[in-house]
């Protein structure tokens, strides 16, 4: 059975979330991990955003430039959150608590109008809740400041996607992701 990984983000002022930033390195920085443990066919990753401010467009050319110095191509196209998401990902990563609020909100306006699982939001966590290396509640949105927000927020992500990585593996033993 594939593990479902979905990846969100927010700017962290919580005014909109394009998922043009944080959300598509975190599809990109997991997916590379996967992919050098040899477990793509164990996992389906995806990333979206609150809101469509950017729907369609491809990720931040700064972030995308970060992440290809460390090796990491960043290739997701933005879309939005829906409904089925909380059907098919087994985990849904916010980067702030904006984010995770918003994600919770989308959650109780959607249930009325559709059926979705009733532990879904269960599955909505904070990304830095998996830092080992760093103690940052939140990755921060980068979109407004320099060159050293992109490396700080792919830092996090490495350090986060990673030990999510091994914990998953130390829960499914046998699905020989380590």
């Amino acid at each position: 059975m594939k593990r479902k990984v979905h990846l969100f983000s927010s700017l962290s002022d919580g005014l909109f979330a394009g998922n043009i930033c944080r959300s598509p390195a975190a599809e990109a920085v997991f997916t590379d991990l996967v992919r050098k443990r040899g477990a793509e066919s164990k996992f389906k990753i995806d990333s979206a955003g609150t809101i469509g401010y950017h729907e369609g467009d491809p990720a931040d050319s700064r972030m995308k430039g970060a992440a290809k110095r460390r090796g990491i191509e960043v290739t997701s196209i933005s879309r939005s959150i829906r409904p089925s998401d909380f059907r098919e990902f087994d985990l849904i990563l916010a980067m702030d608590m904006q984010n995770r609020e918003d994600i919770l909100s989308a959650y109780e306006r959607w249930r009325f109008k559709e059926p979705l699982p009733e532990d879904a939001p269960k599955k909505v966590k904070l990304m830095c809740s998996y830092c080992k290396k760093h103690s940052e509640a939140e990755v921060p949105d980068p979109y407004y400041g320099g060159p050293q927000g992109f490396e700080k927020v792919l830092d996090l992500l490495e350090d986060a996607c990673e030990s999510l990585l091994d914990s998953i593996a130390t829960e499914n033993s046998h699905a020989s992701v380590s």
